[in-house]
């Protein structure tokens, strides 16, 4: 973690971003025992770590501040990439991006010019929003942020806190005494503030998608975002681009089910069947077949979401309302066109692997089963088909996505 906050302006100081190519060999050495890490529920700490000094959330900042001025064609094309080296680090980030666009990359003030330095300097932001007391009583928040001098006390538990014990600033979604929605970002380490490795789900273990408990904690005026029309969550199509992260987590777990099949079929000397029609695995039509549908769905699925982060180049920055829900609607039609085609190739995948090893490549030692739990659980996020049922509606009716909430 962080031990110190950088202050407003170093990232003029900051030396030159690191080259695609060092992101490259850096998620190739995050790789390399990844499947290990998800067998013995190691948490990623040192790899967190080496990204932060990477300072790779800060990949979409422009690089007169600190960043590399990535495109989000260019972002989900590393997604992709990291996803495919360890889909829970890549999930780990997907908060902090969405903080990115929502607060730091066009700062409005001091306050989000704050978290920019922040970001360029390598900090990582995770999330604490979703609550156990939704689903019992439909209140989007009971978290309380309460006014306490010239300040304000937060006091609340999250259940869905993802990458926030990794990460050096926690994003909060509170109510103030008059119910009306804030942000509140404060320091993980702040006193009160409590983040647990508590989450028990089959899939993606290694997120920290924990309990995060707030007791009294101490928040300044310079922390809050209260909600208002038109800004970060409040905007149209708000979370087409955390969704779409997630297709393109689980493009890279498709990926990764491609290398990992490959090299199972290499690395055996002779025929893994009975009746294989050849005695070199790498040789057999039967196996080549299954490699090469796998080869054609990496393609697939690659080229559609990166299809879809194109659109997302493509919307206005002016907030301009006709044009800019005019292209952010019809970047949110692909966004959810391509989850609905990217979750079932990947979970397609994850059982073909299977099919190359036999029995033998259950094994716990490969722990192959883990694309499969990890896909499944990524694509259990608002699942596909209400996207498919909304989308046909459109196709039919004209009636546009929903521009607001989670979708």
């Amino acid at each position: 973690m962080m031990t110190s906050h950088a202050q407003r302006g170093q990232a003029d100081h900051l030396s030159p971003f690191v080259t695609d190519e060092a992101l490259s060999a850096l998620f190739e050495d995050i790789a390399k025992d990844s499947g290990k890490r998800d067998r013995e529920r190691t948490l990623p700490f040192v790899q967190v770590d080496q990204i932060r000094a990477a300072r790779f959330g800060a990949y979409r900042l422009p690089r007169k501040l600190g960043g590399a001025g990535a495109t989000f064609r260019q972002l989900f094309e590393k997604i992709i990439e990291l996803s495919a080296a360890d889909s829970n680090i890549a999930q780990i980030l997907r908060n902090h991006f969405v903080f990115v666009e929502r607060f730091a990359q066009h700062p409005k003030g001091e306050q989000e010019k704050f978290w920019q330095s922040q970001v360029a300097n390598g900090a990582i932001f995770g999330l604490a929003n979703t609550e156990r007391a939704k689903a019992q009583s439909g209140d989007e928040s009971v978290t309380r942020l309460m006014r306490n001098g010239d300040g304000f006390s937060l006091n609340g538990t999250k259940f869905y806190s993802t990458g926030s014990i990794f990460s050096d600033f926690v994003i909060v979604r509170a109510k103030d005494a008059d119910d009306k929605l804030v942000t509140v970002i404060i320091p993980a380490k702040r006193t009160g503030v409590t983040l647990e490795d508590d989450w028990d789900a089959m899939g993606q273990r290694l997120t920290g998608t924990g309990t995060s408990r707030f007791l009294d904690v101490r928040v300044e005026a310079s922390e809050v975002v209260f909600d208002r029309e038109g800004i970060a969550y409040d905007l149209p199509y708000a979370s087409t681009i955390p969704q779409l992260f997630l297709t393109a987590v689980n493009a890279g777990i498709l990926k990764a089910v491609l290398r990992d099949a490959k090299d199972l079929i290499k690395r055996r000397a002779k025929k893994a069947f009975y009746h294989a029609p050849s005695e070199v695995p790498s040789n057999d039509p039967i196996l080549q077949k299954i490699i090469g549908d796998l080869a054609a769905h990496v393609f697939a699925a690659e080229t559609v979401v990166l299809a879809a982060a194109d659109a997302q180049d493509s919307i206005p920055a002016s907030h301009e309302i006709i044009a800019y829900e005019q292209a952010a609607h019809h970047a949110s039609l692909k966004a959810v066109k391509a989850k609905v085609l990217v979750d079932n190739l990947a979970l397609q995948a994850a059982t073909s692997l299977f099919d190359v090893g036999g029995a033998s490549s259950t094994q716990r030692d490969y722990n192959f089963d883990r694309h499969w739990r990890n896909a499944r659980t990524i694509a259990s996020h608002n699942p596909s088909h209400y996207k498919s049922v909304a989308v046909g509606n459109f196709e039919l009716n004209d009636v546009p996505l929903p521009k607001k909430g989670v979708f």
